[in-house]
């Protein structure tokens, strides 16, 4: 009989065919030879304790949490590692013999995807966004090695929160400016990062509000949308000679870190990221 893992969501369920996230674990766990499965379960907000309590009877690996649980699960946990103690939220949770251990692979995954293209070490950031998303890169991408995070954000209580997080639960410094005008990105700046949801299906066409000119050969431009993979960002910031990260580099690291947490195996990224781009499309 195989071991189940279970995403727990929140108000609503998808089919398998139907749930990217799903899909691409699957085929994974295919071709590596695994007998595991994903699958993807419907709780609601009042359920959660019993299925936390459930998912350890079962003897389930574990599983992950999507929005609304990602804080909620927290007081079901046993333990929580290092960063995702600083993020506040967890997405992963391993079951380790019905001890339950809170793991955030949002901002891992990232900074893995972008280890691909540059190091983070030393760097300048500028970071638009301060929700789940954003906190979980801003928090990874300093204790990565980033020497500075300036958060850009529309409301101005979220985003200073999250630049005094960074600088006093993290090695790096932060500053907040409010997004209430074109942003200019400053010329120390070395990494952009677009964490919110700007530019996602249907809305493709959204523009984040920022001087496109300010953007410059070789700065490292990243966006977390994933549908679709070449957002106006991503498009603009090849246009001027940018390094590019799109979204989907971000979501297969973050499930190849919580498979290696489930399983202990590491398993083939390159047929995660084949499902994701037949379904969304590919960025050049």
């Amino acid at each position: 009989m195989p071991t189940f893992l279970s995403g727990l969501t929140g108000s609503f369920a998808q089919k398998a065919d139907e749930n990217p996230t799903v899909a691409m674990v699957e085929a994974a766990y295919v071709a590596a030879g695994l007998n595991v499965r994903y699958i993807n379960c419907e709780v609601a907000p009042a359920d959660l304790e019993g299925a936390v309590r459930g998912a350890v009877a079962m003897g389930w690996l574990g599983f992950n949490c999507s929005l609304p649980h990602k804080v909620a699960v927290l007081s079901h946990l046993d333990e929580l590692a290092p960063s995702a103690a600083v993020i506040g939220a967890v997405n992963t949770v391993v079951n380790r013999d019905g001890h339950l251990i809170g793991e955030n692979t949002d901002g891992r995954g990232f900074v893995e995807a972008m280890l691909t293209r540059a190091d983070p070490t030393g760097s300048r950031v500028l970071l638009f966004g301060a929700g789940g998303a954003a906190r979980a890169i801003a928090v990874e991408t300093a204790l990565a090695g980033a020497a500075h995070i300036t958060v850009v954000n529309r409301n101005r209580e979220r985003g200073q929160e999250l630049s005094d997080l960074i600088s006093s639960r993290t090695p790096a410094t932060s500053e907040f400016i409010a997004w209430d005008h074109t942003i200019a990105i400053p010329d120390d700046i070395d990494i952009v990062i677009n964490a919110t949801s700007i530019g996602f299906h249907p809305d493709v066409d959204a523009h984040l509000d920022l001087d496109v000119d300010t953007l410059r050969p070789g700065m490292v431009v990243a966006d977390v949308i994933t549908n679709p993979p070449t957002t106006n960002l991503i498009r603009t910031g090849q246009a001027r000679g940018c390094i590019t990260i799109d979204g989907l580099g971000m979501l297969v690291n973050q499930a190849l870190v919580a498979i290696k947490l489930w399983t202990g195996k590491d398993v083939d990224g390159s047929v995660m990221r084949s499902v994701l781009e037949d379904l969304f499309g590919t960025t050049a």
